[in-house]
C-alpha cells in the first residue's frame, strides 16, 4: 500500500521564512496544508510578505524582499511553535516595532532563552510572563551580528530561528550551542539556508558561523513529513501489512526518518531507497530494549503507544524536552497507557511501557495532534480506544483518520464515537 502522507511541516515553515528573507519570488510544491503552516504564512503576511496560493494550495508563491520587516505589526501565532520561535528572529533584522501573541495553549511554551539572545544581539524584547513567554514584544533597528551563546536544551528551534536570520544582520553571527537537544532539526535547518544562497560554516559541533549576504528565491519541493510517516509505519508493524511512502527515502533532510531503525528493533522488516521507505510487519513485536529518542523525540509517543504489544519492556529516554511541548508528552502518554491498563513507569527524561493487554478507553489527547495519532495506531488493534478531540490532528495532518480507514480498512475503527473528522 502507498500512504498518501502530506509534507513536511518542519521544512514548509522553514521554506515560507528562507523564502521571505529572500531576493525574488520562490515556488513551494507540495508543502502541508494544516493549522500550524497556514497561522505560519498567515503571520507573515501579517508582516508583509506577499504570499499566493495555486493549484489548490499545492503551490505557494512567496515573495521576499531580501531584508526583515518594516514598521508596525500585531502577530498571531495560533498554536504555532515555529511561528512563535522562528518570526521574532526575523522581525529583529528588520526595523520597527512587533507584536507577537498566540493560543492559551503556545503562551505556556517557554520562549526566555530566545529572548535572552535576541536582547543580547540588541533588539529591544519584552515577553508575558518572567521565565519568558507570549505575548512578546520586538523592537529593533536590525541586529549586527557578533558572538552569542544559545541556550537549546528546551528547544532546538530557538537556534534555528537565530540562524536563518542571521544573514540578514550586518556582520557574521558566530552561535555557540549550550546543550543543544533535536540536532537533526538544527541539520535540517543548516541544509535549506543552503539551498536558499546563505554563507553557513559549521566551525565545530557547538559553534555555527553565518555571514551576512542574504538568500535567493528558488523553487523547493516539500517532502513527506516522516515525522506523521512514523503513524503509518508503526501501523504496518503491528497489523503485519506493508506500506510504503514515496519521497521519503535515501538523502531527505529529516532526521525522524530514523524512527524506522527502531521499528527494525520491534523486529519489522524496512526498506529504506533513494524515492521511498517500505514498512512490512513481520509477526509479534520483540521488546526488551532501551533507546535513546531524543533526537527524534516527536515519535517517541509512536513507538510508547505500541510498546505494550511488545513481548517484553520498552525504555525511551533522552527525552525530557518533549514535556515542554504542546503538552507534557511524557506524562500524556503515561496517563492515558494506564488508562488503558498498561503498566508504565516515567521519570524526567524517560519512559518505560510494559507489556500488556490493553483494553479499551477514551484517549484524553490535550488538544495534542501527536498523541491523537499515536494513539490512534494502538486502536488498530485494542477494540475500544476514541480520542477526546479527534480534530486535534489537523494541527499537522487534517486528512489522518481518513487516510488510516483507507490503509487498514479491516482493522480501522472510528476516532471518536461521538465526533469525526478535522479541523
Amino acid at each position: 500500500m502507498r500512504a498518501r502522507i502530506p509534507g513536511s511541516k518542519s521544512i514548509t515553515n522553514r521554506a515560507l521564512l528562507l523564502a521571505a528573507a529572500a531576493v525574488g519570488t520562490s515556488r513551494l510544491r507540495l508543502p502541508l496544508v494544516s493549522a500550524d503552516t497556514i497561522a505560519f504564512r498567515t503571520a507573515l503576511t501579517s508582516l508583509g510578505v506577499r504570499i499566493r496560493t495555486w493549484e489548490d494550495d499545492e503551490v505557494w508563491e512567496v515573495t521576499g524582499a531580501g531584508r526583515g520587516p518594516a514598521g508596525k505589526a500585531c502577530v498571531r501565532c495560533e498554536d504555532a511553535g515555529t511561528a512563535a520561535r522562528f518570526l521574532p528572529p526575523f522581525a529583529a533584522v528588520g526595523h520597527g516595532r512587533f507584536v507577537f501573541d498566540g493560543s492559551a495553549q503556545l503562551k505556556a511554551r517557554p520562549l526566555g532563552p530566545l529572548a535572552d539572545t535576541l536582547s543580547a544581539l540588541g533588539a529591544t524584547v519584552t515577553t508575558g510572563t518572567a521565565g519568558g513567554g507570549l505575548p512578546m514584544t520586538v523592537e529593533s533597528a536590525g541586529l549586527d551580528g557578533g558572538a552569542v551563546t544559545v541556550e537549546s536544551s528546551l528547544s532546538s528551534q530557538f537556534l534555528s530561528g537565530l540562524l536563518m536570520a542571521a544573514p540578514l544582520m550586518r556582520r557574521p553571527l558566530a552561535l555557540t550551542v549550550d546543550s543543544l537537544v533535536s540536532r537533526p532539526y538544527i541539520a535540517m535547518t543548516l541544509a535549506l539556508m543552503r539551498r536558499f544562497g546563505a554563507d553557513v560554516t559549521e566551525r565545530s559541533a557547538d559553534v555555527i558561523e553565518v555571514r551576512p549576504g542574504g538568500y535567493v528565491a528558488l523553487d523547493l519541493t516539500v517532502e513527506p513529513d516522516a515525522s506523521t510517516a512514523s503513524y503509518v509505519f508503526a501501523a504496518a508493524a503491528v497489523t503485519g501489512a506493508t506500506v510504503t511512502v514515496p519521497g521519503l527515502g535515501h538523502g531527505s533532510l529529516q532526521g525522524d526518518l530514523r524512527f524506522v531503525d527502531v521499528l527494525r528493533q520491534l523486529g519489522a522488516r524496512v526498506d529504506v531507497t533513494d524515492s521511498a521507505t517500505r514498512v512490512t510487519g513481520e509477526g509479534p513485536l520483540r521488546g526488551g530494549f532501551r533507546v535513546d529518542m531524543g533526537e527524534i523525540s516527536d515519535t517517541f509517543m509512536t513507538l510508547a503507544a505500541i510498546a505494550p504489544l511488545a513481548d517484553a519492556p520498552i525504555t525511551i529516554r533522552g527525552i525530557a524536552h518533549a514535556r515542554l511541548k504542546e503538552s507534557d508528552r511524557i506524562a500524556a502518554v503515561a496517563q492515558n497507557l494506564r488508562a488503558l491498563g498498561v503498566d508504565t513507569d516515567e521519570g524526567h527524561d524517560w519512559i518505560t511501557v510494559h507489556p500488556g493487554a490493553p483494553t479499551g478507553a477514551r484517549i484524553a489527547c490535550r488538544r495534542d495532534h501527536r498523541i491523537g495519532m499515536a494513539f490512534s495506531v494502538l486502536g488498530l488493534r485494542v477494540p475500544g480506544v476514541t480520542l477526546d478531540d479527534p480534530s486535534c490532528v489537523g494541527k499537522t495532518f487534517p486528512g489522518f483518520h481518513e487516510e488510516l480507514r483507507r490503509l487498514f480498512p479491516s482493522t480501522s475503527r472510528p476516532a471518536s464515537p461521538q465526533r469525526q473528522g478535522s479541523r
